[in-house]
């Protein structure tokens, strides 16, 4: 990247409101990845003893003595590239310095200075930006005695850390808090929360960063026809329709045999994409229209509903589909055919290169995302589930016929009902099945799964449950005594 790349005016995305950005930059391989995983406390970023392993720029919310702000870890700044992929790596990590408060400038105390780190400090000085250098990989006496050499990169002082170990963390943190409190007023505005998270999942190279990038306006994430390029779980934020969202790029989710004989990064990516489930609303799931549902598909579907989470079906690179008037109902009733049990999920056809109805999977996300926290009153459940029975009583398969009695909404998201009835085991689960559609035809719940869970309610616990209720009903006042004159 040259001086002139770094200087130039770019387009920088931007939150409704956010937190102070503090960016960590520096070559690649001196612990920027652990260091921003030691500020957020967890494992958010993939950490590989190789050069490379990150590429996109990944965001996450610290706290520390009072303050909240972000840090974004970006891939290693190197001043000659030539990969296409390595390029766009560039990039990314410019964009996070043109949008950065603040730089934290890492150099590997293991290593010793090395000529491309005073050529990243020439650079980031161009930028303008309040910098703070520190030495990590200090985890001993000697390694930070000899960081002291670093100070021929002309800064004031020097940090030294172990983002390893934690050793000089929490210090380096105060000293970010005290520069952040240091900036302009403007710098940071109060940040809204996500009201709606939505993960993007898929297999590899379905169009996952393509989407995002298209969704946002700008190019968030590296995007290559190189199965495999986003690693990690990228986060950005912005406004649809009155509604705050949260997407959430995530890497390709490979086959576990795949996985397991791939390298030690696509592992962590897997797990990393998985894990980005537990924190979302609802997932976009990616399916490459020339290619059709997968198997792999389906276990991704699998995994989401298991999950509890909305799920929204988006066909991609629909531009590259030879259709007329039929096409989409055709390849819509062959997946149905398919995968009978994502009949609750809305399918939409896009294209994320050119923007084809991008915005319509926004729509169907916060639909979803509503339906996960539907409430139905009990009563109201009660005289629905009494007209299905009307309708169709539960099947059996013994000598025992079931009874229901009663029904409650235990919890939401998603949408759980608890089912009593008496001989609950002979209750067979197309009844369940039955049910469910009742529901959903009643109130529309597209795009979140429901959980039916039928118990056994024994006769004799109805009349106890009869003549608690009867006890608790208010006795008639005791007439008082008359009073003596």
């Amino acid at each position: 990247m040259s001086e002139d790349e770094l200087e130039a005016e770019v387009e920088v995305e931007s939150l409704p409101r956010r937190l102070p950005l503090v960016a960590l930059v520096g070559r690649p391989n001196v612990g920027k990845s652990t260091l921003f995983n030691r500020f957020v406390g967890e494992r958010r970023a993939v950490v590989e003893d190789r050069a490379g392993t990150t590429r996109d720029r990944l965001i996450g919310i610290v706290e520390w003595n009072g303050m909240r702000f972000r840090v974004v870890d970006t891939g290693g700044m190197q001043p000659a590239v030539g990969d296409p992929i390595e390029i766009g790596v560039q990039d990314q990590a410019r964009i996070a310095v043109a949008a950065a408060d603040l730089i934290l400038l890492l150099v590997d105390a293991a290593t010793g200075p090395n000529p491309g780190d005073a050529e990243v400090a020439q650079l980031l000085r161009r930028s303008g930006k309040p910098i703070i250098l520190v030495a990590n990989k200090a985890d001993n006496i000697e390694r930070d005695r000899a960081a002291q050499e670093f100070s021929i990169l002309g800064f004031d002082r020097l940090h030294t850390v172990s983002a390893q170990h934690g050793i000089g963390s929490g210090d380096l943190l105060d000293v970010i808090v005290e520069r952040l409190e240091a900036l302009p007023e403007d710098a940071g505005t109060p940040y809204i929360e996500g009201e709606v998270t939505v993960a993007i999942v898929g297999r590899p190279n379905v169009g996952k960063s393509s989407l995002l990038n298209k969704l946002i306006g700008s190019e968030r994430t590296v995007v290559s026809e190189v199965a495999g390029t986003t690693r990690d779980a990228i986060d950005e934020t912005l406004l649809h329709a009155g509604r705050q969202i949260t997407l959430v790029d995530t890497a390709g989710i490979r086959k576990r045999g795949k996985v397991a004989s791939g390298p030690s990064a696509d592992k962590w990516a897997t797990v990393r994409s998985v894990r980005a489930l537990d924190r979302a609303d609802v997932a976009l799931l990616l399916i490459d229209a020339s290619t059709g549902l997968q198997a792999q598909d389906l276990h991704i579907a699998g995994s989401v509903i298991d999950a509890g989470k909305g799920l929204v079906l988006v066909l991609n690179k629909w531009d590259l589909i030879e259709k007329d008037g039929f096409t989409f109902d055709e390849i819509e009733g062959k997946l149905r055919r398919q995968a009978p049990f994502l009949d609750f999920a809305p399918l939409v056809s896009i294209s994320a290169v050119t923007g084809l109805r991008a915005t319509k999977v926004l729509d169907a996300a916060v639909a979803a995302a509503d339906a996960r926290n539907l409430r139905i009153p009990t009563g109201v459940l009660n005289r629905l589930i009494a007209e299905a029975v009307a309708r169709q009583e539960p099947a059996h398969s013994g000598s025992k016929r079931p009874k229901i009695l009663y029904a409650a909404q235990a919890s939401t998201p998603p949408p759980t009902f608890v089912v009593f009835a008496r001989n609950a085991a002979q209750v067979h689960f197309t009844w369940q099945r039955f049910l469910e559609n009742q529901i959903r035809e009643k109130y529309h719940l597209m795009g979140t799964p429901i959980r039916i869970v039928v118990r056994e309610r024994a006769a004799e616990e109805g009349r106890e449950r009869g003549r608690s209720s009867r006890s608790t009903k208010r006795a008639p006042a005791k007439a008082k005594p008359a009073s003596r004159a």
